[in-house]
């Protein structure tokens, strides 16, 4: 069900649509209500009154799923861990760049993909999901999944639609497939995944089985400037807000964005959970929302100058950047058809193994060696010993981990200094 029109969610100005990047000013807040104050306040309370019992009686049913005739129509402010209002000025700004009819935001990006498989992948079924993933989300699907009754199964991520029906077919037969779990561009190698291939291996698997999978792709490592997966098929898109969103280092959050019939699911889950974000960190990713854009292109161009320079070094080995793919790749096309940006964070292998990696990375002086990506100063860390450690050491080597494979998040510096940085840390390998 679409959102009531009301003038502080107005995207028009008589027939011009207005960009994200101007809606994100005000889109779902109205000054009025907080005495003028031209930016949301941080409303930090646990709870708020009813208007009469009759109402907190009527936001009950409503939170229940159970309306009747007169009731409201939106879900009014009851408890923080249902709704606040700094959490629903940040759900609605969160659907301008992703396309999607609502959001949800979460505690943390693990948070979100946690609530959402659970809400969506019941006991008995199965998912099917590509590789790689983020370390975090990897062990949950293969350790944890199984113990509520949901068989995982695998796909590479560059799997043709052929390959992805195949597994989508042989995931069904152990029960009924009720999502295809993605991630592209995959943390850390930056494998593409075909969305637009999984969405037609949706439609095939409910023509045969009477039940559509749900479609959801992790998008934290381009974020919402650099590929929508929404526009491309996918029901689903989940973010750490952490990361790009956020851009600041300062918050951890995460996003869920899509249809009112998947967020829906998800939210009596998260209302259960718990996995709520809170009322200064909804405020803090707010506020980042007005400058992403900004951010992340400034971002994308020290990348492909930093990525250009790797490229030609002679102790590096291969760039994991996807503007290098070859014409003649097939995730060339993916590439080119699903991806508006090359984003701004890439691996890629030092010459000599862990021991060269670890004497660049301690070596840097400008980039910072940490984990995490998409903040506003540039990181690099060794993935196969910190991110994906608990990722077994098989299944690294077979989706294209090295020995010295580096992740490389390159922030808005000036992108002159951060080739300073590189050349010096180089030179001690």
């Amino acid at each position: 069900m679409s959102k009531p029109s009301k003038p502080y969610r107005k995207r028009k100005i008589g027939d011009h649509v207005l960009k994200p990047e101007s809606l994100v000013m005000g889109y779902g807040f109205d000054p009025a209500m907080s005495e003028g104050s031209i930016k949301p306040p941080i409303f930090m309370t646990s709870t708020f009154v009813f208007k009469s019992a009759r109402d907190g009686e009527a936001l009950f049913r409503r939170l229940a799923g159970k309306q009747e005739e007169g009731d409201p129509e939106e879900a009014d402010l009851i408890y923080t861990r249902f709704n606040n209002p700094n959490m629903e000025v940040l759900e609605d700004r969160l659907t301008l760049y992703d396309a999607g009819d609502h959001a949800l935001v979460f505690s943390s990006g693990m948070g979100a993909i946690t609530t959402a498989l659970l809400a969506c992948a019941g006991a008995g079924t199965s998912i099917l999901h590509s590789s790689p993933l983020y370390g975090g989300t990897e062990v949950f699907m293969r350790t944890f999944m199984p113990d509520f009754g949901v068989t995982p199964f695998e796909m590479d991520a560059w799997a043709t639609e052929e390959q992805i029906l195949a597994k989508a077919r042989e995931a069904a037969k152990s029960g009924p497939l009720s999502v295809i779990f993605t991630e592209s561009p995959a943390n850390p190698t930056c494998a593409l995944v075909d969305i637009e291939a999984c969405a037609r291996v949706a439609d095939t698997i409910e023509k045969e089985t009477g039940h559509r999978p749900i479609i959801m792709c992790d998008n934290t490592m381009m974020g919402p400037i650099g590929h929508v997966p929404l526009k491309h098929g996918a029901d689903l898109a989940l973010y750490s807000l952490t990361k790009y969103i956020g851009g600041h280092s300062d918050l951890v959050a995460g996003a869920a964005i899509g249809n009112e019939d998947v967020i829906a699911k998800i939210r009596r889950v998260r209302n259960y959970l718990g996995t709520t974000l809170d009322a200064h960190t909804c405020w803090l990713v707010t506020r980042s929302l007005e400058t992403v854009r900004l951010r992340m292109e400034k971002a994308f161009d020290n990348a492909r100058i930093c990525a250009e320079f790797l490229r030609d070094h002679p102790k590096i080995g291969k760039v994991m950047y996807p503007a290098f793919l070859e014409a003649d790749d097939p995730q060339r096309k993916v590439y080119d058809e699903q991806c508006e940006a090359a984003g701004s964070t890439f691996s890629f292998d030092v010459k000599g193994g862990k021991d060269a990696a670890f004497r660049m990375l301690d070596n840097l002086q400008l980039i910072k060696l940490a984990v995490s990506l998409g903040g506003t100063e540039s990181l690099m860390c060794h993935p196969g010993s910190t991110t994906h450690s608990g990722v077994d050491e098989e299944i690294r080597k077979r989706i294209g981990f090295t020995d010295g494979l580096i992740r490389f998040s390159v922030g808005i510096e000036a992108a002159e200094d951060l080739l300073v940085d590189l050349e010096q840390a180089l030179e001690k390998v």
